[in-house]
């Protein structure tokens, strides 16, 4: 089995693991991804990117996002903000306000750019609120995650060299003593 291959087979069960805890996801909401592909290959964060480690991995999880109704919504690396790469179709449902960036392999990193190179018509935008996300080799995603934010630790632990982590959206726990919550 090539690199690649088990990348994409890493990727892809971490990412069914994430969408299986999302309890509170609904058709139409996004799903976060923040990756490295320089951690996937056992490199320093903004170090070592590679456009094929960034392509095996949202080829891996698109369809999967996609079969669950959601929107992909890939973080870029802080060189431009960490806007978001979405499919323009998801600008209206979401009122969100488009940017004038293209990710770019050292500006964005190789995951957003793949991302944009795959979706039918790709954005940038600043900020969204997804209601779950995934985080390959800790870019910190949770800038993006609806409040409140619930850390789920997949069992896929590493994808890579990059170490897995995820959060999940969970509705606001109010009221008192006598509360009833779901």
């Amino acid at each position: 089995m090539s690199n690649l291959t088990a990348i994409k087979k890493q990727a892809a069960a971490a990412a069914q693991e994430v969408l299986a805890a999302a309890q509170h996801t609904q058709p139409g909401d996004f799903f976060v991804l923040g990756c490295s592909s320089s951690e996937v290959r056992g490199g320093q964060i903004g170090q070592d990117s590679s456009q094929e480690i960034g392509r095996a991995i949202i080829e891996a999880i698109l369809p999967l996002v996609q079969s669950a109704g959601l929107y992909l919504a890939v973080q870029g690396c802080e060189h431009i903000n960490r806007a978001l790469s979405v499919e323009r179709e998801s600008l209206k449902t979401h009122s969100l306000t488009e940017v004038n960036v293209k990710p770019a392999l050292h500006a964005g990193g190789s995951a957003s750019l793949a991302a944009w190179e795959l979706f039918a018509d790709p954005v940038c935008v600043e900020h969204l609120e997804a209601t779950c996300g995934m985080d390959i080799g800790d870019t910190e995603i949770g800038m993006h995650i609806k409040h409140v934010q619930k850390p789920f630790r997949p069992q896929t632990k590493f994808v890579g060299e990059a170490r897995v982590t995820a959060l999940v959206y969970r509705p606001k726990l109010i009221g008192g003593d006598r509360a009833v919550h779901l």
